[in-house]
C-alpha cells in the first residue's frame, strides 16, 4: 500500500522522540535528518524535501514547543500540519461549469491510467450525482484505448463517442462536443492520447482540443509508480496547459508513495482523486488531512466511515445488529457481511484505518488472502438452507458432506465453524457495550469477526492497546477518536 516504507521509517523516528522526556535542540536536528532520508527515500522530490524539513526544523525548535510539558506531541503535531500543507492543506472538489456540460479533459503520459479513471469517474458522477455522463474517445493511438474505452461504457451503461482509429483527435472532440450539447449530457470526459514521454506533436495536440473544447478541468493522470519523474511530468504538462489538477494513480501499489508529496508543491494544482485498486469503484477523493494522518500511522477514521456507509445496507446493518445481540446470526447473514467488507476493499488495508492499529506488533505481517475468502464462501454455499439458518444441526457427518462438495478437508470446515462462533461471542459482547472483554477477547481466543477471513495473526496476538491503565487509556481513546470522527462526518454530510 502506498507510503508503508515512509510510514514505518516516520513512525520510528516518532517512537524515538517519544521516549524521550524532554527534547533537546540536538533531538530535533536528529530527527529532522532521519525524516529527511526517509521522504528522500520516498521517492519525494528534493525540493520538496528541503522545504518541508525546513519548515518543521523552524517550528519544532521554537520556545513554545522545547519548553512544553509534552515537547514530543507537539512535534508530532507539526509534522502532521505540514505533511498536511505539503499535500495541498485542503480538499478541493472537481469544479463544474456554470451551465452543462462540465467538460473534463483527462491528460498524462502513456500507461498513466487516463481511461481506467475515465471509467471510474464517470461511475462516480453518475452514483454521487446522478450526472448524466458521456466518455469522448479521442485516443486514437494506442492500441485498443477506443475498445477498452467502449467496453467500460458498456459496463457503466455510459455511452461513448467514437469515430474509430482513423479520425483526427479534434474532429473526434468536435463532434462529441456537439452530441453533448444535443443529448444535454451534465458531465463530458474526453480521453486524450498519451505519448511514452513528451513530445511537441502531443503537446500541440492537446493544446488544439483545449482551445475547441475549452474544458472546465484539465486533469493530469499520473502513475504513482514513476516516483520523482512524476514530478518532472507534471512541471512540464503545467507549463504547457495549465492543469488545474492531478489524479494519482496506481497509489496501492507504490509502497513509496513520493509523487503525492511532490506533485502539489511544484504544480501548485490540487490533487483531486487518488486511484487505490483496479475495480472501477477503487477511486477516493483526496482528502489531505487524511492522508497525513495515514502516512503518520494515525489511521483514517472518516474514510472508514465513507466506505462503510457506500457499502453497507443501512436497514440489513439494523437487522444485523438485532440479530448479533439476539444470538441469532446465522451463515447466511455471514456471506452478507463477507460480501460487503470485501466490497470496501483490502481488509488489511481497513485495519490499518482504525487509530492505534498500526501499532500493533504483527500488523505488517497480516495479509488476507482472497483464496481464503473464496474457501469460506464455497463452505457455506455447500450447506443447505436449514444448516445456513441453524448451524447448531451440523453434525460430523454433514461436516464430511460440506468438505466434499467444497473441495476443504473436515479440519478446514471445522475451524471454520469454531471461528464463527467464537466471533459471535465477541460480537455480543461488543453489541453490549464491552469494548474491554472483546479486547481481551481477541489477545487470548483470536476469533475472527463475522465476515473477516482468519487473518493469521497468531493465537497469542496482544490487545493492541496493551494492559492495565496504558490499556484502558488506549482504548477511551479509540473511543474518543471514533466519535470525533463520526460528529465531523454528520456535519460533512449535512453541508451537502
Amino acid at each position: 500500500m502506498a507510503f508503508e516504507g515512509l510510514t514505518k521509517r516516520l513512525q520510528q523516528v516518532m517512537k524515538k522522540l517519544r521516549g524521550k522526556g524532554k527534547v533537546s535542540e540536538a533531538d530535533v536536528r536528529e530527527m529532522m535528518g532521519e525524516i529527511r532520508l526517509a521522504l528522500l527515500e520516498a521517492d519525494v522530490a528534493l525540493s520538496v524535501v528541503k522545504d518541508f524539513t525546513r519548515n518543521v526544523r523552524k517550528r519544532a525548535t521554537g520556545v513554545e514547543v522545547l519548553e512544553t510539558l509534552n515537547p514530543a506531541q507537539q512535534i508530532v503535531k507539526i509534522v502532521d500540519e505540514e505533511l498536511t500543507k505539503t499535500l495541498g492543506a485542503e480538499t478541493v472538489e472537481l469544479q463544474k461549469a456554470p451551465k452543462i456540460p462540465t467538460i473534463i479533459m483527462m491528460v498524462g503520459l502513456q500507461g498513466a491510467g487516463k481511461t481506467t479513471f475515465a471509467g471510474k469517474l464517470a461511475k462516480h458522477l453518475m452514483k454521487e450525482e446522478n450526472a448524466r455522463v458521456l466518455m469522448i474517445a479521442a485516443d486514437v493511438y494506442r492500441p485498443a484505448a477506443v475498445d477498452q474505452l467502449k467496453t467500460l461504457g458498456e459496463q457503466l451503461e455510459v455511452p461513448v463517442f467514437d469515430m474509430g482509429e482513423n479520425a483526427r483527435p479534434v474532429e473526434i472532440v468536435r463532434q462529441g462536443l456537439a452530441l453533448a450539447h444535443e443529448k444535454k449530457n451534465d458531465y463530458v470526459l474526453i480521453d486524450t492520447a498519451g505519448r511514452l514521454h513528451i513530445d511537441e506533436v502531443l503537446m500541440d495536440e492537446l493544446k488544439q482540443i483545449k482551445e475547441l473544447a475549452s474544458p472546465t478541468e484539465i486533469l493530469l493522470v499520473v502513475d504513482a509508480m514513476t516516483g520523482q519523474d512524476a514530478a518532472n511530468v507534471a512541471q512540464s504538462f503545467n507549463d504547457q496547459l495549465g492543469i488545474t489538477g492531478v489524479i494519482i494513480t496506481k497509489l496501492d501499489g507504490d509502497t513509496r508513495g513520493g509523487a503525492a508529496l511532490s506533485l502539489r508543491s511544484i504544480t501548485g494544482a490540487p490533487i483531486k482523486f487518488a486511484g487505490t485498486g483496479e475495480k472501477l469503484t477503487d477511486l477516493e477523493i483526496f482528502h489531505p488531512d487524511r492522508m497525513s494522518s495515514r502516512i503518520l500511522g494515525m489511521g483514517d477514521m472518516l474514510t472508514l466511515i465513507e466506505k462503510a456507509e457506500r457499502e453497507f445496507d443501512e436497514k440489513k446493518t439494523r437487522e444485523m445488529a438485532e440479530k448479533m445481540r439476539e444470538n441469532t446470526f446465522n451463515f447466511n447473514d455471514f456471506i452478507d457481511q463477507l460480501n460487503q467488507v470485501t466490497n470496501m476493499g483490502p481488509i488489511e488495508d481497513l485495519i490499518k484505518m482504525i487509530p492505534g492499529m498500526n501499532q500493533m506488533p504483527g500488523l505488517d505481517q497480516v495479509k488476507v488472502d482472497p483464496k481464503d475468502i473464496a474457501r469460506k464462501r464455497a463452505m457455506v454455499l455447500s450447506m443447505t438452507p436449514e444448516e445456513r439458518e441453524n448451524p447448531d444441526v451440523l453434525t460430523p457427518s454433514r461436516r464430511r458432506r460440506i468438505a466434499a462438495g467444497s473441495g476443504n478437508t473436515v479440519v478446514d470446515v471445522n475451524k471454520m465453524i469454531k471461528n464463527f462462533n467464537e466471533a459471535k461471542k465477541a460480537m455480543q459482547m461488543m453489541m453490549k457495550g464491552d469494548m474491554g472483554k472483546t479486547l481481551q477477547g481477541m489477545g487470548g481466543q483470536r476469533p475472527n469477526m463475522p465476515g473477516m477471513p482468519n487473518m493469521g495473526m497468531g493465537s497469542n496476538m496482544p490487545n493492541p492497546f496493551g494492559g492495565g491503565i496504558k490499556g484502558k487509556i488506549g482504548e477511551f481513546a479509540m473511543k474518543s477518536m471514533m466519535k470525533k470522527a463520526q460528529k465531523q462526518f454528520k456535519k460533512k454530510k449535512k453541508k451537502r
